[in-house]
């Protein structure tokens, strides 16, 4: 491991703003000296990790892994991440605590070695996929595991006399070609002649696929369209590599999960020989659900919020959400209740929630790196100079509510016991802000010691607008390691 010499990339980062007379505020400039006072008090915990790549905080080591890769949740991290954290710190048993699941991979890997996992996720795709598979290894039988050779082999939906209208949102509608439309809705249809299992397996396998038949294509903080969708966005049309028929690819993922279902290692499940820990989803937003676990309860949390970028999941994922039967009204409710990382969240009422999060409020009203961030940003918004008046508001809603999350990871975590947090630094109207120092920041004033930062060695970059604008500044992407005090 290598320390990070933050004092010569901050020295290369001001010597290539004066040579592109880049314009500094005053707020910008305290922020700049601000963060470089935070960065003195954190120096010696930063260590660049080799072995942390890309691929292994992100989906990408999940690709090949047996049903990790059924469902590609990009905002994932990977399995073997975790059991790298558990494996090197010697967590064997006891329970763990992921507050932002996801699509569950802390908890199927930190079960798979024996302990027990709880986990809290909003998102309603992200509950199937951990439902679906949570069935697939606990009561998936092997008369189950025939029916669904069975719907691989005669494609009983293509006989199907009836069908269920495929439910569509404003986002959603036209997504697919009439004849996807045609064979989804007999799918669903006929998926109704199965148990409740295989209903689950069944309707979480359309889920895999819907983007794959669909003329859309997950991008950051939207869905792409291809032309042929007839939408003609832009002068330069989006044309997508690939749209599968419905036939091929629900095929081709109902086999994936037989492959993975058979596999040596998953016949265990029916054999019952080797002991996974439990798993217990709670529905619902973090910031709701944390309030009422039991303290000193945890032996480890590890997890990723989501990052302060803009990326809006309830677009991202809509072609999900609406199969799942997600209305207008409801999409609306589930933007608003995620943790504040888009333009659209509003200010929330975090007292109201929670009468005891005074403290971690007036944690974050003390940081001065966050409230130099927030003047500068409310100046650049006041200047006109923002793509997005929602910004300000949106980086201050993450902060407040990290710092909320974070007192409540240590309130529920056992005395001694580790939190690992996945994120990404970020950079708006230039101004690059240290997520990784400030919630340490915070960490330290709500019961944890900052052990590590671990720095990916490979910084992330910047969006073409920030380049253009302000240049390029390569942005960390870390590994927090916090310990209960």
């Amino acid at each position: 491991m290598v320390i990070i010499n933050r004092r010569q990339s901050v020295l290369r980062l001001e010597e290539k703003s004066k040579e592109n007379h880049f314009e500094h505020s005053d707020y910008l400039k305290e922020c700049e000296l601000l963060d470089c006072q935070l960065f003195r008090h954190f120096e010696d915990k930063f260590l660049v990790h080799p072995s942390l790549s890309r691929q292994l905080v992100s989906f990408q080591a999940n690709k090949n892994e047996a049903s990790y890769r059924w469902y590609k949740f990009k905002e994932a991290f990977s399995a073997s991440l975790v059991h790298h954290f558990l494996s090197h710190n010697e967590i064997l048993s006891g329970k763990l605590l992921d507050p932002f699941a996801g699509s569950g991979t802390a908890l199927f890997a930190a079960s798979s070695v024996g302990l027990d996992a709880d986990g809290i996720e909003l998102l309603p795709i992200g509950q199937e996929i951990i439902e679906a598979r949570n069935c697939s290894e606990k009561s998936f039988t092997k008369d189950d595991f025939f029916t669904l050779k069975r719907w691989y082999h005669e494609k009983p939906w293509n006989k199907s006399p009836g069908k269920i209208l495929l439910p569509i949102l404003r986002i959603t509608e036209g997504a697919y070609p009439p004849e996807t439309v045609e064979a989804i809705e007999r799918y669903m249809k006929c998926w109704e002649l199965e148990n409740p299992s295989v209903q689950l397996i069944l309707k979480f396998a359309l889920l895999c696929v819907v983007e794959s038949v669909s003329y859309t294509s997950k991008d950051g903080q939207y869905l792409r369209w291809d032309y042929r969708s007839g939408k003609g966005f832009g002068l330069r049309p989006f044309k997508k590599k690939h749209i599968l028929n419905f036939d091929q690819a629900i095929c081709m993922k109902l086999n994936e999960i037989l492959v993975d279902l058979e596999s040596d290692k998953a016949k265990m499940l029916w054999d019952n020989k080797k002991r996974k820990g439990s798993i217990i989803l709670f529905k619902g937003s973090c910031l709701e659900k944390m309030s009422s676990l039991p303290g000193n309860n945890y032996d480890v949390i590890i997890t990723s919020p989501p990052y302060c970028n803009r990326y809006d999941y309830t677009r991202t994922y809509a072609l999900e959400l609406a199969l799942l039967g997600i209305t207008e009204k409801e999409m609306i409710r589930l933007r608003q209740e995620m943790l504040s990382c888009t333009v659209e969240n509003r200010s929330k009422d975090l007292l109201s929630i929670n009468n005891n999060w005074k403290y971690p409020i007036e944690v974050a009203n003390q940081q001065r790196l966050l409230q130099s961030i927030i003047s500068y940003l409310e100046d650049q918004k006041n200047k006109g100079r923002l793509n997005n008046n929602g910004i300000p508001r949106m980086v201050k809603g993450y902060f407040y509510e990290m710092a909320c999350v974070i007192y409540e990871c240590s309130r529920v975590l056992k005395k001694d016991s580790l939190m690992f947090m996945v994120n990404d630094n970020v950079r708006y109207a230039g101004a690059s802000i240290s997520v990784d120092m400030i919630l340490s920041d915070f960490a330290e004033k709500l019961g944890f010691e900052v052990e590590n930062i671990l720095v990916l060695p490979n910084g992330k970059g910047n969006s073409s607008q920030q380049m253009g604008t302000h240049g390029r500044a390569p942005l960390r992407k870390c590994v927090y390691v916090w310990r209960k005090v």
